[in-house]
């Protein structure tokens, strides 16, 4: 992902359709819906945050917080196919990206933390 404001902005489209289709669903799916939407699209959020910070350790805090909602959109990615909510197939190619995420900001985040 060479442009990561874009990469986390498309996750986010791709994240609310998952989500739109989850509602059409009863019960737990709207439930976990609202997770999903909440930590899927706080990524790209936190990350053009992060583009205007007002010092190093502001951008340092918005790509922590960004990391965190890679990891829990990875995390329920996880549970929306194990419980079968939806095929696993559905949601492979987004439970990757959840991962690579978490790599990429991890990697950001530990580097500025070495840098300090």
């Amino acid at each position: 992902m060479s442009d990561l404001p874009e990469g986390t902005f498309e996750f986010a489209k791709r994240i609310v359709a998952l989500c739109l289709e989850l509602d059409q669903k009863p019960g737990t799916s709207r439930t976990l819906a609202k997770q999903m939407l909440r930590s899927g699209t706080s990524i790209g959020a936190n990350v053009e945050e992060a583009q205007a910070s007002q010092s190093e350790p502001d951008f340092l805090s918005k790509y922590s917080i960004a990391c965190k909602e890679a990891r829990e959109s990875h995390y329920w990615l996880r549970l929306l196919a194990a419980s079968e909510v939806l095929p696993e197939a559905r949601l492979h190619d987004l439970t990757v990206e959840a991962n690579e995420l978490v790599a990429i900001l991890t990697t950001i985040v530990e580097k500025l933390k070495a840098k300090r």
